[in-house]
């Protein structure tokens, strides 16, 4: 994940957002990395403040992206990629190897308020905390029992569920689901700086006050989602 990636992601998004009638959206790799980058407070490297600042402005894009997004998580997901997987709506992990992880706090790199605020919203406070604090490596199994995935399968299978979990959403696609999911998340889109204009803005200011979701606050279609017991 670097800022060319990046620009690239943007102009696929584009292309989706300008087609007509049902559609949904998969991102997956072709490689042992979902995706993956450091993320830092914009003063640790060189480019740091212009990366930040441009990662936090496709996370906030994801979250409220008019179509319904499932990340197929085929590999290790860490750092920036776990972020960008928390900013789909769904995602899908291999079982058997693989992880998903937050190493900040090993590499000494403060989180930004736009980041604490997407963790604080997408996962439980304990879970969250733990992600956050200890730099846990969560694997498929954990994973799915923190609610951080909503599915667990083999890899030779994981596209395809991914897929299947996307197009039974096909019809939702379109400006009022962009409106729902922006009034949703709100306070995390305003704490992660994205202009009107599209352009990626630096962090600054305290975070709008964000409240902890609850395991009882999510969505009742992720239950869905479920292994059966």
């Amino acid at each position: 994940m670097n800022l060319a990636w990046i620009d690239a992601v943007h102009d696929l998004l584009d292309e989706i957002e300008m087609c007509d009638g049902p559609r949904s959206l998969v991102t997956l790799t072709e490689n042992k990395f979902f995706s993956s980058g450091p993320l830092s407070d914009g003063t640790t490297h060189g480019t740091g403040h212009a990366y930040v600042v441009a990662v936090q402005g496709l996370l906030a894009r994801m979250l409220t992206f008019p179509v319904v997004t499932v990340a197929a998580l085929q590999g290790h997901t860490f750092a920036a990629g776990a972020m960008f997987a928390l900013a789909h709506d769904f995602r899908v992990m291999r079982r058997d190897r693989g992880s998903w992880w937050l190493p900040q706090t090993e590499a000494g790199l403060p989180f930004t308020a736009g980041l604490s605020a997407l963790v604080r919203a997408r996962l439980t406070a304990q879970v969250a905390h733990e992600a956050v604090v200890t730099a846990r490596r969560f694997d498929g199994y954990d994973a799915l029992a923190a609610e951080i995935v909503d599915r667990i399968v083999d890899v030779d299978t994981i596209r395809g569920l991914a897929v299947n979990m996307a197009r039974d959403h096909n019809h939702r696609a379109g400006p009022a689901l962009g409106e729902i999911k922006a009034r949703m998340y709100a306070p995390v889109v305003e704490a992660l700086r994205l202009c009107s204009s599209g352009t990626r803005e630096a962090p600054a200011g305290p975070a709008p006050a964000m409240t902890w979701r609850t395991k009882t606050d999510r969505c009742a279609a992720s239950h869905l989602f479920r292994e059966p017991r």
